[in-house]
């Protein structure tokens, strides 16, 4: 685990940070088919890094019924973060139209844990067998340890990645705003004006109004 929060931490991507936190579900914890990361915005659900397509198809379900243990992962209060359901061939009262169609899809049992850090709630870190029974008291450890590392390099990564965004933004707003005062003979202020009247009058990002302007000289 102490070597797997370095290799966390040293992805250069989100997209690859969140490919090791689920690859290294299936390798770690005892049981583990198949693991995903599901986040919520708003009512609109995605799946990150799923390793089997099970987890996708599991997602989607519970978009379509409106409940499932993933959800409850995703959206869990304080006290309650983490989610093992032995057995989804039995009935449950919890997610009584759930439980039967995933395990139509294959899903014997499975195990969901909140993603969070001390200022966000970043979704659900969710792991699937095909087996009922397949996951243990150790296996729920190993998934809580693997959550709590996976939680804080997700966190880091996507605020690495906005910090690089920002950079480029600012860099080509200014690239933009020094072609418009050469152009126009502006000053830094009425260059930068004309880009966010514009921005705001067409309704596009200042940024995509940049780059129009880095690419074609103006604006027209």
């Amino acid at each position: 685990m102490a070597s797997l929060a370095r290799d966390l931490l040293a992805q250069d991507s989100v997209t690859a940070t969140l490919e090791r936190i689920t690859r290294s579900a299936t390798e770690l914890v005892d049981g583990c088919d198949a693991a995903g990361i599901l986040v919520l915005h708003d009512s609109a659900v995605e799946t990150l890094a799923p390793t089997h397509e099970l987890v996708s198809e599991s997602d989607q379900l519970q978009v379509r019924l409106g409940e499932g243990p993933c959800f409850d992962a995703a959206r869990s209060s304080e006290g309650d973060r983490v989610f093992r359901i032995a057995d989804l061939t039995v009935e449950h009262r919890r997610w009584p139209a759930y439980a039967p169609q995933a395990h139509a899809l294959g899903v014997g049992s499975m195990m969901g844990f909140l993603l969070f850090t001390d200022d966000e709630d970043l979704g659900a870190l969710n792991l699937y067998s095909r087996k009922p029974g397949a996951f243990t008291e150790n296996s729920e450890l190993a998934g809580w340890l693997l959550a709590s590392h996976a939680a804080v390099a997700f966190s880091s990564a996507r605020t690495h990645a906005q910090m690089e965004q920002a950079v480029a933004t600012r860099h080509i707003i200014g690239e933009a705003m020094g072609i418009l005062m050469g152009t126009h003979h502006l000053t830094e202020e009425e260059a930068f004006n004309v880009l966010r009247r514009y921005s705001q009058a067409n309704n596009i990002k200042l940024r995509e109004v940049a780059r129009r302007v880095c690419e074609e000289g103006n604006l027209t």
